[in-house]
């Protein structure tokens, strides 16, 4: 793929920009112009909900096929080691959107169903739809949002220029269940009525949004609500699974079919347009499965979502460039969900070293999995969920729950049940410093949860410097 950048620039090309006297020209030079659309990829981001670490076929489930979310990792590589950076979703979807840990900008918890104009991903953070919409991409979500309900932080005002889909944290997945005033389905800012079964409907907004904008690069993030609460399936899918005799289990695996077969018809989309191998795909879900709730499962993990154990964090992890990546790469390095936002403005050909705006937390996956760069992409992954917090290091990971903190060896004990706290002493204090000095640069949650370390002078300068940029607007 062909980068510009200040150094691909060649001396006729200098001196014609030199010659327009404009540095403002210069610096738009050197951003991705038509003229390279199409070596671009197009990048597609799809993001599952609730779904456990064991509920794909690519990572061991036996009785529910998943034969197109597979096949992105079977054509690409399949991360063993994949993290998120909070085990509930919103946190982990304002990670995803900036590429840092949500707690550095008070995004810690869920902001639930308040509208108010400070219960949403702060406007002070730049999203991967503003870096992608600048450097020219269209950019488009599809699906659940989750970061607020006010007008200012809409997905129209944070970078993207389509929008299909709902604001809050959940939703029916059939029209006639009624539903919070505040959480209508939008196309675009305004109610629709939805008569297709919400999976289906995501689908079909998706495929709607390749076809308009195949003859250019785009940007797409496809937010399903599947498989999270309420457990609604229509028939065509409950009948694929009358041999599960679980009624929960039943029904999660007939959303999940759903999916699965939604995937498959972007994925169709990318084919039919002549697009599917120049095209950057991930597949992650927003934190791991709720198996109390919805029956999916962590297998052999430990915990479940909500909690800092690996079945709350550790995520199916998924990415796919036919075009520039090995198929059938298996990647066993902890990687994150914040690398998605870095790796995607690299592959869009944008210098990460000169994006302005607050340091990212992730980096680019591309050197890692092409094999330019050997070892760790992270020293350390870091986790802080009210008065739960994790830190992980090669092998080792420290928890602190309120049973107390443990430490584990996670390359001979991934359910995490033999605590080596004590017999491993010097690891354990190593962890402690590294995670108290990252969380020295945190904040406080800028809404309810329980109080975590941090300043309220810091998450009060932040709301501060929102009410200045909303002033703005």
């Amino acid at each position: 793929m062909a980068r510009l950048e200040s150094g691909d620039v060649s001396r006729r090309e200098f001196l014609k920009l030199v010659g327009a006297g404009s540095a403002g020209l210069i610096a738009s030079q050197l951003l991705p112009t038509d003229a390279f659309a199409d070596e671009r990829p197009n990048i597609l981001v799809i993001v599952a909900d609730d779904l456990g670490y064991a509920d794909l076929g690519i990572q061991g489930c036996k009785d529910v096929p998943t034969p197109n979310i597979d096949s992105i990792g079977r054509n690409g590589v399949r991360f063993t080691n994949g993290y998120v950076p909070c085990p509930v979703c919103s946190p982990t979807r304002a990670g995803l959107q900036t590429g840092r840990y949500q707690q550095r900008f008070g995004h810690e918890f869920n902001p639930g169903n308040n509208p108010g104009p400070n219960f949403g991903l702060p406007l002070t953070e730049i999203t991967i739809a503003n870096r992608l919409k600048k450097a020219g991409y269209a950019t488009g979500l599809v699906g659940k949002w989750h970061l607020g309900f006010a007008p200012e932080f809409h997905p129209l005002k944070r970078g993207y220029d389509e929008f299909f889909g709902f604001l809050g944290g959940a939703h029916s997945y059939f029209f006639k269940d009624p539903q919070p005033v505040n959480n209508a389905i939008l196309r675009g800012t305004e109610p629709v009525t939805e008569d297709t079964y919400l999976t289906d409907a995501f689908a079909r907004e998706a495929v709607a949004f390749i076809k308009k904008h195949a003859g250019h690069p785009f940007f797409l993030m496809l937010c399903f609500n599947a498989i999270h609460t309420p457990m609604q399936a229509t028939e065509k899918y409950l009948r694929r699974f009358r041999h599960i005799s679980d009624p929960k289990r039943q029904t999660m695996a007939a959303m999940l079919s759903a999916m699965d077969d939604a995937v498959g018809d972007v994925l169709n989309a990318l084919r039919s347009a002549n697009i599917y191998d120049n095209t950057l795909i991930f597949f992650i879900s927003d934190n791991g499965g709720p198996t109390a709730a919805n029956a999916s499962r962590n297998d052999p993990l430990s915990g479940y979502k909500g909690q800092v154990l690996e079945g709350g964090i550790r995520v199916p992890f998924l990415m796919q460039w036919r075009k520039r990546i090995p198929a059938g790469k298996t990647y066993d390095y902890p990687v994150i969900a914040l690398d998605i936002h870095p790796t995607c403005v690299a592959a869009a050909g944008i210098d990460l070293g000169r994006l302005g705006g607050k340091p990212l937390d992730g980096v680019d996956l591309l050197p890692y999995v092409t094999g330019k760069k050997n070892g760790p992409p992270h020293e350390h992954l870091f986790w802080r969920y009210g008065t739960q917090s994790a830190v992980r290091s090669g092998r080792w990971k420290l928890v602190r729950m309120q049973d107390g903190t443990r430490l584990f060896d996670l390359e001979t004990d991934i359910a995490e049940q033999r605590d080596l706290y004590k017999e491993r002493p010097s690891i354990a204090h190593e962890l402690e410093q590294a995670f108290e000095k990252w969380n020295s640069q945190l904040i406080q949650p800028l809404w309810s949860g329980r109080p975590a370390a941090g300043t309220a002078r810091a998450a009060n300068r932040v709301a501060r410097r929102q009410q200045r940029v909303r002033q703005r607007l």
